[in-house]
């Protein structure tokens, strides 16, 4: 079974690979410090399981974990904390596994085990047990072969074509398959629908104008695009321009 470990304490990290090492059968592959270097490490050494701490700065361990359950080989989840404010016992009801600091090997070994009978992480686990965490601050999508991390705060629009979703941002383009609707729930108050297949972000609408055929198109800083509003939500568009205009 190889191990991915990921906490932002050295100590911690060298604690869990000391206990690992008493396990037969378990290979730790890597370390990281952070939630981005884990999400890195896992789309290249895939590993079986993940070992995360839930506080970890920048992308804590429950935006990486749903980043992960995304991947097409997803590893199965184990996270680690300090901390009992987070119900973790709902955790029981998934394939998601958890350990409360100081770890012992013994409870270590279950969850390994737990882990193993149950593969990989079913998607939304972490956002069915945690309905009312944070949104991620960045979207996780594979450009040329490898994995990208777009922060939410450059994202202009999201827009949906069939199983795929075009996400544009500040620099470019990519494509993910998240149904839009997840994303307009995940980002309520940050993106606004002006379309059935699309959502743009509140923080970039600079204006509405019509076309000489009729349309209604919003302008967007940064783009040069000019998506279309439906009628259906153009009433809730002029509202917000204006009590921001």
């Amino acid at each position: 079974m190889k191990v991915l470990l990921a906490d932002d304490e050295a100590p911690a990290r060298v604690r869990l690979r000391a206990l690992l090492g008493e396990i037969s059968g378990v290979e730790v592959v890597g370390e990281a410090a952070n939630g981005r270097e884990a999400l890195e490490l896992a789309d290249r050494l895939r590993p079986d399981v993940v070992l995360l701490d839930i506080r970890m700065p920048g992308i804590d361990g429950l935006e990486a974990a749903a980043h992960l359950m995304g991947y097409e080989q997803s590893p199965a989840v184990i996270f680690t904390t300090a901390y009992g404010d987070y119900a973790l016992e709902a955790f029981d009801k998934h394939a998601v596994d958890y350990l409360l600091k100081p770890i012992r090997r013994q409870r270590l070994e279950e969850a390994l085990s737990k882990a193993h009978r149950l593969g990989r992480t079913r998607p939304g686990a972490v956002r069915e047990v945690l309905p009312g965490a944070a949104a991620r601050t960045h979207i996780c999508a594979r450009a040329r072969g490898q994995m990208v991390l777009i922060p939410v705060k450059e994202i202009v629009y999201f827009r949906a074509d069939h199983k795929y979703v075009t996400v544009r941002h500040l620099h470019g383009e990519v494509l993910i398959e998240e149904p839009l609707k997840d994303l307009d729930e995940e980002f309520t108050g940050r993106f606004l629908r002006i379309h059935r297949n699309t959502l743009i972000a509140v923080s970039f609408l600079a204006g509405l104008t019509k076309t000489p055929d009729g349309l209604h198109v919003v302008s967007l800083r940064g783009v040069e695009e000019r998506p279309e509003v439906s009628r259906r939500h153009l009433f809730e568009l002029k509202e917000l321009l204006r009590r921001y205009g």
